[in-house]
C-alpha cells in the first residue's frame, strides 16, 4: 500500500513541526497522525517520549543560533549573550531550569557558554532552535523532581558556580545556589542554615561541605530529626555541619 497523500493544510503542519523538532517528514508525520493532527500535541509527543531527529547529523542550525548570541570579540556566548538566550527562551535567568540547561551542556562557568558546550548541548537535548528547546523546558524542569538526576544537578552547581581560577565557592553564591536548589527539594532548614553560615562562617564554602550537606538535609528535614540527628554516626561530617546542628540544639542539649 502507497504512502498516504496529504493535504496542504496537513504539508503546512509537518513543515512547522520539522521546523521546532527537527524531526524527518516521516516522524513528523507520525506524531502528528498520532495526535489527530494537533501540531502542540505532537510536539509534546515527540519531547515526552524523549524522540530525537532522525536526519543526517547536520548541526547547521544549531551553529546558526551560536552566531546569533556569540560575543562579537570572543568565540564564546557570554553573559550578554546568555541574557539574549533567556529572553528569547521565554524564562528569567534566575530560574532554575537554566541550571538544568547548562548542566545539560556541561558549561564550565556560569553565564558563558563555549561553541562546544552549546552545539554538543544542543545536540544531546535533541534541539536545533529556540522552539524546540522552549517546548522541552518542562521535561528538563522535571528532572529536578528525579533524585538521582538532582543529585548530579547539585553536584555540578558547585564547580559551575566557582570563579574561574577558584577551587572553592564563595559565600554569597553558596547561598543564592542552595535558596535556588533546595526551593525544588523543599529543605525546611534551608534558611537557617544559609543564616548560620553567614553569621558564623563569612569564608568561602568547601566542595565537602558542599557535598555532604545535601545528605545531611535528607536526613534532617524537620527539629525532631534534629534532636534525633547522631553526629558520631558519620565521623566524617563537616565541622561546619557538626556547629549548626549544636547551635539549633542549644547549650542544654
Amino acid at each position: 500500500m502507497g504512502k498516504t497523500k496529504l493535504s496542504t493544510s496537513q504539508k503546512q503542519q509537518v513543515s512547522q513541526f520539522q521546523g521546532i523538532t527537527g524531526a524527518s517528514k516521516e516522524q513528523a508525520a507520525g506524531c502528528l497522525q498520532s495526535s489527530q493532527w494537533n501540531v502542540e500535541l505532537a510536539i509534546n509527543l515527540f519531547f515526552n517520549q524523549g524522540l530525537t531527529a532522525s536526519t543526517p547529523n547536520d548541526n547547521s542550525a544549531i551553529i546558526s543560533l551560536y552566531e546569533r548570541y556569540r560575543d562579537k570579540q570572543e568565540d564564546a556566548i557570554l553573559a550578554d549573550g546568555v541574557g539574549r538566550f533567556c529572553q528569547d527562551l521565554q524564562v528569567d535567568p534566575s530560574d532554575i531550569v537554566t541550571l538544568v540547561i547548562s548542566w545539560h551542556f556541561q558549561a564550565a562557568t556560569m553565564c558563558e557558554f563555549s561553541k562546544d558546550e552549546f552545539v554538543e548541548g544542543m545536540e544531546e537535548l535533541g534541539c536545533n532552535s529556540i522552539d524546540s528547546l522552549r517546548h522541552k523546558l518542562p521535561q528538563l524542569r522535571s528532572e529536578l523532581t528525579n533524585e538521582n538526576a538532582f543529585r548530579d544537578i547539585y553536584s555540578y552547581a558547585y564547580g559551575f558556580s566557582c570563579e574561574k581560577g577558584q577551587k572553592c565557592l564563595q559565600l554569597d553564591t553558596a547561598v543564592a545556589m542552595w535558596q535556588l536548589l533546595f526551593s525544588e527539594q523543599g529543605w525546611p532548614l534551608v534558611k537557617r542554615w544559609c543564616q548560620f553560615l553567614e553569621t558564623n562562617h563569612k569564608l568561602a564554602v568547601s566542595k565537602d561541605t558542599w557535598s555532604q550537606l545535601l545528605d545531611f538535609a535528607k536526613i534532617v528535614r524537620t527539629e525532631a530529626d534534629l534532636q534525633q540527628f547522631d553526629a558520631s554516626s558519620n565521623s566524617a561530617w563537616p565541622y561546619l555541619i557538626d556547629d549548626f546542628v549544636d547551635q539549633l540544639r542549644g547549650p542544654d542539649t
